[in-house]
């Protein structure tokens, strides 16, 4: 077993322990190991409780004593005896030799106590680093064990495993999503923040997809399964998030060269202690002291612990050397559609004319388009939404593909669509004179008409995420030197966006080939970069870029598996703290290996000058070990500010449980104009 048995064994599936620290110790079952420690530490008290209350040379408490050693360094000695079999040198050997030395000069309490502190630090240590992974673990617990199928009228309640693609399954308010699925029926609020780390709840109906391990808040839902078991977005994140557990920094590759040659060097130290002290009290102290825990754990601590926050917050990392790498990024090259734009048509203007209200004009339009597919139709039922406006009931609907629409709301005859639609259909007066603004900027157009009278247009765009701004100056701030945007889109649209984000850098017109160019020349100029897009078209810029991140994963697997960091969410806010969390990691990596460094030097000059004894040195080995993983833990904490939503209390009788204070409507007086 190599020095670096530690931190591979943070990597080992949990119900399967591997060797312990290469302190010396093996463990099975971590409960069973802390029965013996216990028992033996009563058999090592109570020979110091027999010298204290009878005498002093008791063979009582020597037997007592003996028997507490043994206890407490059979699991110590054995583990350094199956590595010297297997033809491996390690650590192990250093702490064994130290036990063996104190038990046959006959100091049975010290080579008890010895052993006692160096088993108690590998069990704290154990428990410390799978407390880390708590939160990756507990993703397997997300995914219920039963989940309610319908076969036909019948409801039955069956294990997950049986699901399959087809199936239908019903989903209570309260409960947990059993598999991947297209809802079929039912409408409701989930809470995805396992999933996406999303603040808020997601409201969803019919047609739209469920992952598993998402909460259903509100309402029964009916969900037609598309994946389970492994399949699901769910199972995917675990494996991704486990494996790249299992991967190494470039520092811990190191590491394993060169620790073969440790041990050696330390009998060498420790033969030397002897030659010119003759004092086996210091060689044991040195044994003991020269164990490095704490550098194992430098590293692996702060991984787990990175991993743990960034997986909190829906950020995946499938190479944990990754962390190291985003701490080195000084430029970001965004796209544009779908990344810092939502991707959806949404209404930016409302402009009546002739004394008609923007409630009005809304309602008006929202009604005739209600059973349109088009992007703008659901622009403007989702405001009318927002707004609670109610729409009236159309008659007579007819579409014309890429013109407009025409049908009858409350009697009156309504168009709606490009102004050459209106003209076509015998509008006459001049509205255009009315238009401020300009299409090639990215608006889009639409024209409202009432019995042959304009009432006024809309004006919509492509959204623009509400955080993009926030988040460039956040990467601006964290030192990112360079920030620009490319798009397929055109030029002038492309730079409205820019301006409006404060993005300073902007490439439009682009091309897959070309925005590719673009990260090649970047990085031809010394920059680190890291190519932001949702993972789909993008995928050829983002293998050109040092970092590739697909925004919005869950649910795709062409994205998960297309970027080496993928965002379960669109929330841009997440790439400052990524940026933020890796330095902080590596800022913490230091720091361990630095104390670990001064601790192992510190305690052998310590021993060698018999400074501390073999007791003292154990219980250094604990503080300096506990030390290190605590530092650690600190990164656990951090993005608490985008800590993920957590479900309301269920609604009381009295309220419904569709009110939601972020479904709040707006009043229609709210729907001024608003500038361009």
């Amino acid at each position: 077993m190599k020095i670096a048995s530690h931190a591979e064994h943070i990597h080992d599936h949990p119900h399967e322990h591997g060797p312990g620290c290469s302190c010396g110790e093996h463990h099975s079952h971590v409960e069973v190991q802390l029965l013996q420690t216990l028992a033996g530490l009563l058999f090592v008290i109570n020979s110091f409780l027999v010298e204290w209350l009878f005498a002093r040379d008791s063979a009582v408490a020597d037997v007592s004593a003996m028997i507490g050693a043994v206890i407490l360094g059979y699991p110590i000695v054995w583990t350094a005896i199956k590595d010297l079999r297997a033809g491996s040198l390690s650590t192990n050997e250093l702490v064994a030799l130290a036990v063996i030395a104190s038990f046959s000069s006959g100091h049975y309490q010290e080579a008890g106590v010895v052993a006692f502190f160096m088993l108690l630090g590998q069990i704290i240590e154990t428990r410390t680093a799978e407390g880390a992974r708590a939160s990756i673990e507990s993703l397997i617990k997300l995914t219920p064990t039963k989940a309610r199928r319908l076969k036909g009228a019948q409801e039955e309640e069956v294990p997950v495993r049986e699901l399959g693609v087809g199936d239908v399954i019903r989903v209570r308010p309260g409960d947990n999503v059993a598999a991947d699925g297209v809802i079929v029926s039912g409408q409701g609020s989930f809470n995805q923040a396992n999933i996406t780390g999303e603040s808020l709840p997601v409201d969803k109906k019919p047609g739209d997809e469920a992952f598993a391990g998402t909460v259903n808040l509100t309402g029964v839902i009916e969900i037609r399964v598309t994946r389970a078991g492994q399949d699901t977005t769910l199972g995917r994140v675990r494996d991704l998030i486990l494996a790249a557990e299992k991967t190494k920094l470039p520092i811990m590759r190191i590491m394993d060269q060169y620790m073969g040659f440790y041990t050696p060097l330390v009998l060498v130290i420790g033969a030397l202690v002897w030659a010119f002290t003759q004092d086996l009290s210091r060689v044991i102290a040195v044994f003991i002291v020269s164990c490095p825990c704490a550098f194992v754990l430098a590293t692996p601590t702060a991984m787990v612990a990175a991993l743990s926050a960034a997986a909190r917050l829906g950020i995946l990392i499938k190479n944990v050397g990754d962390i190291e790498l985003a701490a080195k990024i000084n430029a970001f090259v965004f796209d544009k559609t779908g990344t810092l734009t939502s991707g959806r048509l949404a209404v930016s203007r409302l402009a009546p004319l002739g004394g008609i209200s923007p409630a009005e004009l809304l309602r008006v339009a929202a009604s005739a388009e209600k059973y349109s597919n088009h992007p703008t139709a659901k622009a403007l039922a989702q405001l009318a939404a927002e707004a609670g406006v109610p729409m009236a009931e159309p008659k007579d609907f007819a579409e014309t593909a890429g013109r407009g629409i025409q049908a009858q709301v409350e009697g009156e005859r309504i168009l709606v669509g490009r102004a050459q639609w209106l003209k076509d259909n015998g509008v006459t007066e001049d509205f255009l004179k009315s238009v401020d603004v300009n299409e090639t900027e990215g608006f889009s157009l639409i024209f409202v008409a009432r019995n042959g009278r304009c009432l006024g247009w809309v004006g919509l765009r492509d959204q623009i995420r509400g955080e993009a701004r926030e988040s460039l100056a956040a990467l601006k701030e964290d030192g990112v030197r360079r920030i620009a945007m490319v798009s397929g889109d055109r030029q002038p649209v492309a730079s409205l966006v820019a301006r409006e984000i404060g993005c300073e850098e902007v490439v439009g017109d682009c091309l897959p080939q070309n925005k590719v160019e673009v990260v090649r020349q970047m990085r031809g100029k010394g920059y680190r970069v890291a190519v932001v897009g949702d993972g789909v078209n993008d995928a050829p810029a983002l293998a050109a870029g040092d970092l590739g991140i697909a925004m919005g994963a869950a649910g795709s697997e062409v994205a998960i598996h297309s970027a080496t960091i993928a965002l379960m969410n669109n929330d841009l806010r997440r790439l400052p703290f990524l940026v933020r969390l890796s330095r902080q990691t590596r800022k913490v990596i230091n720091q361990n290996f630095l104390f670990g460094v001064l601790f192992v030097v510190g305690g052998l000059v310590l021993a060698a000058l018999k400074y501390i004894n073999p007791i003292v040195a154990a219980l250094m080995h604990v503080a300096g070990s506990l030390i290190v993983v605590f530092n650690s833990f600190r990164l656990v904490r951090h993005g608490e500010e985008l800590e993920p939503f957590q479900p309301p209390p269920a609604p009381s009788p009295e309220t419904p449980a569709h009110d939601h204070p972020e479904h709040e409507h707006r009043h229609p007086a709210d729907l001024a104009p608003r500038p361009a």
